[in-house]
């Protein structure tokens, strides 16, 4: 028995050698050949502990960034940061290994080991391995157990589909069943805007994850694949607008900037930095030459695309208005829709008819509509044009005609707030969310509430260790 015990022990140890000595990661000598040093593993995580804090895009020390591969490999103001296969020659390696290393600043020098990682990557080509849906969060639908603040809100153009801001995703409904379609889940935890373009084969959606990252992603409607995810900024971003040919997009930021970037190589096009605080939106105009934003330091810009070249302030932001929270243009003109803190909405002409008087009379201003019973923080045209609706801090949401400033419904939403509203294409509906979570669906003539449900759904048995529980989105 004992000698059968040690035949069997000698055949096993026999075919593990030879599973050891056949193995492609064995090189001919016997030793064990390392495999290559993966970016997305391995240098990302350190990159993000010890480098991203001085070198984002919101505050690019030495105008390195290293929140991205592309920004990485084009280096700063010194130079080429990496050089494919010559490590002594990348001034990556020069910098977190100099005596004393200049990166990071402040903080624990890189270990040995984690520069030799730098190092053997570097040598090895500096190749890329990030999977092609790291910009889709990991594992499943994100679960609830609280619903979230509602902060966008968009219909598709047919319809048929009411698109609604969730936790890292966007839901999906159908407007006949009010049941979920899609869940469109991405790696920004906030989500801000939601816009369709290219009549509706398109879905722009701009948000991103608070102190980490500002990001777009451009979603392909007929297979709810996500076609880009570009990141920009170091923090939330807000107000994203496509230009009419669908080729550009422009976004407001917390930074006090604007940018317009272009979608099929995701370069940045303008950089506008003459805001003084937030940037919450922006809008094309009809033939997509000029943008304008609006900001909490209560002006409304005008800018040139092509050079980024400040044209005029569209309002007088000296006359004490308030700060602005969010902008519409008209569906079929160059007038902007404006408003914010003082309560009334106020319609502009996007370009200056009237130079400007020693008293900076509001001479763009076409019309000042009603005041609302609390800050005004949504706006939408309908699809035509002829009305428009505000949702207010109040909980209410209000119609009105463009013309006459005629208030044509009221209805009660949100106790709280009413932070999205929506036209249904045809006019008839609109849809309004805030801060309960809930949607409700009125009549855009007589204001009667059609339906209300809940934007996302409720786990209430949800463990603690795999539960996404959000109590606010503000």
């Amino acid at each position: 028995m004992g000698i059968s015990i040690l035949k069997f022990i000698s055949y096993f140890a026999l075919i593990l050698l030879c599973v050891f000595l056949c193995s492609p990661s064995v090189i001919a000598d016997g030793h064990i050949k390392e495999k290559p040093v993966s970016y997305y593993t391995q240098i990302v995580p350190i990159l993000k502990r010890s480098c991203q804090g001085c070198h984002h895009p919101g505050d690019p020390n030495g105008d390195l960034i290293v929140t991205s591969y592309d920004e990485l490999k084009r280096g700063g103001m010194a130079g080429e940061a990496i050089i494919s296969g010559k490590p002594d020659d990348s001034l990556l390696i020069e910098l977190i290994s100099g005596d004393p290393p200049a990166m990071p600043q402040n903080q624990e020098p890189l270990s040995k080991e984690e520069i030799d990682l730098f190092r053997r990557w570097i040598l090895e080509g500096a190749k890329d391995d990030t999977p092609a849906d790291a910009d889709v969060m990991d594992g499943e639908n994100p679960i609830y157990t609280v619903p979230p603040v509602i902060s966008a809100l968009a219909y598709s153009p047919d319809g048929t589909s009411l698109a609604v801001s969730g936790v890292h995703e966007v839901l999906l409904y159908d407007t006949k069943t009010f049941e979920i379609k899609a869940r469109l889940v991405g790696k920004a935890r906030r989500i801000t805007s939601i816009v369709y373009a290219d009549a509706g084969k398109v879905l722009g959606v701009a948000g991103g994850s608070p102190a980490q990252f500002g990001e777009i992603q451009i979603w392909d409607t007929a297979t709810n694949k996500l076609t880009k995810a570009i990141r920009s900024t170091y923090d939330t971003i807000y107000g994203l607008s496509f230009s009419p040919d669908t080729k550009r997009v422009a976004i407001g930021s917390s930074d006090k900037t604007v940018r317009v970037i272009s979608i099929t190589d995701e370069k940045e096009l303008v950089k506008f930095d003459n805001h003084g605080d937030w940037v919450f939106g922006t809008v094309f105009s009809t033939d997509g030459s000029h943008f304008v934003s609006c900001s909490r330091d209560t002006a409304l810009k005008l800018v040139e695309v092509d050079t980024g070249s400040f044209v005029d302030d569209v309002n007088s932001s000296n006359k004490g208005y308030g700060e602005i929270n969010a902008i519409a243009r008209h569906p079929n003109a160059d007038q902007v829709l404006s408003v914010g803190e003082d309560r009334i909405p106020r319609l502009y002409r996007m370009f200056r008819q009237t130079r400007r008087d020693v008293g900076n009379t509001d001479f763009n201003l076409i019309r000042a509509y009603e005041a609302q019973g609390g800050s005004i923080d949504a706006v939408a045209f309908s699809a035509d044009g002829r009305k428009f609706a505000v949702g207010s801090s109040a909980g209410e949401a209000r119609i009105y005609n463009v013309a006459d400033g005629k208030r044509l419904a009221s209805m009660q939403g949100d106790t709280v707030g009413v932070f999205a509203l929506a036209f249904h294409p045809n006019g008839t509906q609109l849809a309004t969310g805030g801060f309960d979570g809930k949607i409700r669906i009125f009549d855009a003539n007589s204001g009667q509430q059609l339906n209300i449900f809940m934007s996302v759904p409720i786990e209430t048995t949800a463990s603690e260790e795999v539960t996404l529980a959000v109590s606010g989105m503000t």
